[in-house]
């Protein structure tokens, strides 16, 4: 163990000990720090027990330092100020000058319309700053979040209460599909089941949203864990892709000539929130990116 701690070392006591050296009397020391008399007494004498030697002796109607309690004060003197200093002062954050290293866990989906904006705001307002992301869904998001990320966007389920949520955006499905090899005008709900399907599934199985609200099997060709090259899978082929309009919003970006249509039947929404631990509430770079994250997700519902 420390010694300090074996003594029972109150560091507060360097602070009127500090202070009691400086003005050489214990009544102007108490008026300064607030205190009676008799408590600077008292912190004086705890503070010498625990060093084991006098630190002051009387010169008239003052205190002067022994040489004991001089070499204290040249060991004290450099650190106070510091650390009261860094109790009291706000922290200061500017976004051009910060190398902070964010870490967000996205999911797949999300990066496709929130990592491209997010990057192009830093860049322009905090050059400096990088970002580390790293993929969760619903079922990893919790352990990644107290594993140390700042934030993550993506569809959570129950959190524990140390963790901040905030809605974000909610949003429709849509059925993603190339008009070059699957003819659709109105998409009847027969015909959906009757088409060959590509679903995103996170448990590697045959299973997507569909199957999950309405246990109606589709004719699933292939089962992929990302969204990231579902428009590459969609493309030159005939099958049907049921994803977040939002999603497709972004797939149809790069490649314009895919389409979307309604379903044929109501899928609940989703909703993607932004969460994050609540030990980074007040910190500055966390609260940067938190904002621009909001902004950016604003403006997308906005659009919709």
């Amino acid at each position: 163990m420390n010694n300090s701690y074996g003594r029972d070392l109150d560091l507060n006591l360097l602070r009127v000990f500090a202070v009691v050296a400086e003005a050489g009397s214990v009544t102007e020391a108490a008026a300064r720090l607030y205190l009676t008399q008799p408590a600077v007494s008292a912190a004086l004498r705890r503070l010498t027990t625990a060093v084991g030697a006098p630190l002051f002796v009387r010169s008239g109607r003052g205190l002067v330092l022994t040489s004991r309690g001089e070499r204290l004060r040249a060991g004290v003197r450099p650190h106070l100020q510091p650390l009261i200093d860094a109790a009291l002062t706000a922290p200061t954050f500017d976004p051009a000058t910060s190398e902070r290293t964010l870490r967000l866990g996205l999911s797949d989906s999300t990066e496709l319309w929130l990592l491209p904006r997010l990057l192009q705001a830093l860049a322009s307002e905090a050059p400096r700053m990088r970002v580390v992301a790293i993929p969760v869904q619903f079922r990893t998001v919790g352990a990644a979040l107290a594993a140390g990320l700042d934030a993550a966007v993506t569809v959570a389920d129950e959190l524990p209460g140390s963790i901040r949520r905030e809605r974000l955006i909610t949003g429709s499905f849509t059925c993603l599909y190339d008009p070059r090899h699957a003819r659709l005008r109105k998409l009847s709900e027969r015909e959906y089941f009757a088409r060959e399907h590509i679903i995103v599934s996170y448990n590697g199985d045959l299973r997507g949203v569909v199957e999950d609200y309405f246990g109606k099997t589709r004719n699933i060709r292939c089962s992929v864990s990302s969204f990231a090259n579902l428009g590459a899978l969609i493309d030159g082929t005939a099958m049907l892709a049921t994803v977040p309009a939002l999603v497709a919003a972004q797939i149809r970006k790069v490649r314009p000539h895919l389409r979307t249509t309604a379903l044929p039947f109501a899928v609940p929404s989703g909703t993607m929130e932004l969460l994050w631990p609540a030990a980074t509430d007040d910190d500055p770079p966390c609260r940067f990116a938190r904002a621009h994250i909001q902004r950016i997700a604003k403006g997308l519902a906005a659009k919709s």
